[in-house]
């Protein structure tokens, strides 16, 4: 395999930074985006915001890993910038990783730009994972850790639930082949399960009950924008919550495994290797 040189945009994120580690243990160099000022040579800064820096951090690169950072609303905004540099310095390949589901309307900002990239005639993937299971360690861990309770307008429906490391791991290989170039693939887990369910496996490895609770979409809007979110952020996670709800994300497809050549992790992996998350001292 030759050593490439691949951009990452959403470097410090929870998919970016374990596709960061495993391209580099494959012997790639990596070019790490941020919003922050750079503390490292392979770290370039950009504001996705205003476009600042993409030009620069597109430079000298050969291939390229898209999102679009949390706290967007219009992601097209972010994306179509990014997509048009890729084409414009023409880069060998971009990986552009949205949302199950994003393809069901054309009009959606994220549709909007898998159409771009795959109109572009840059060699692309196009990775639309389910809900990621680190959730519960990131965005809904206070209410476990505080509490024991996952607060959720979410009722009873079935969520086939995805580890972001096989995530991480699916956009590492695509990246680096050429044996699914302009392929589009929804990623699940291998099971769909409620949130009664998930609750049930993080009880089991901390030995503490943890149950889910429903609350209604406006508690967890005030409970977002108590934590700083943006109004039309907030309101979009509101929108696919509700899809959510709706049944919309019980689907299973077996895009992990013929990817990987693996299934992919399973809530009971998930809960193992995290259980320390919500073990709270004293």
């Amino acid at each position: 395999m030759s050593k490439e040189n691949i951009l990452i945009i959403g470097s410090s994120g929870t998919v970016g930074s374990t596709l960061a580690r495993l391209l580099k243990e494959q012997g790639h160099i990596v070019k790490l985006a941020t919003s922050r000022e750079p503390n490292s040579p392979e770290q370039v800064q950009i504001d996705v915001s205003t476009g600042e820096g993409i030009k620069d951090a597109m430079s000298g690169v050969d291939k390229a890993f898209l999102l679009s950072p949390p706290g967007f609303a219009d992601q097209y905004a972010v994306l179509s910038p990014l997509i048009q540099e890729a084409k414009r310095q023409g880069l060998r390949k971009v990986v552009l990783m949205t949302a199950m589901g994003a393809n069901a309307d054309e009009s959606a900002p994220l549709r909007r730009a898998e159409v771009e990239l795959i109109n572009s005639g840059l060699k692309y993937n196009i990775v639309r994972p389910n809900w990621f299971l680190q959730n519960f360690n990131t965005l809904w861990i206070q209410g476990i850790n505080e509490h024991r309770k996952i607060f959720l307008p979410a009722g009873n429906a079935k969520v086939s639930f995805i580890d972001a490391r096989d995530i991480s791991a699916v956009i590492a290989k695509l990246i680096t082949s050429e044996d699914y170039n302009n392929q589009e693939f929804d990623i699940t887990g291998p099971e769909a399960i409620d949130h009664n369910d998930v609750a049930k496996e993080i009880s089991n490895v901390i030995g503490s009950k943890v149950q889910y609770q429903e609350i209604s979409p406006d508690e967890l809007k005030s409970g977002l924008l108590g934590a700083g979110l943006p109004a039309d952020y907030t309101d979009f996670l509101l929108l696919i919550m509700g899809f959510l709800k709706e049944g919309y994300n019980g689907g299973l497809t077996d895009n992990v495994e013929k990817i990987l050549g693996r299934k992919p992790h399973s809530v009971k992996d998930y809960t193992r290797d995290f259980k320390n998350s919500w073990i709270v001292n004293g």
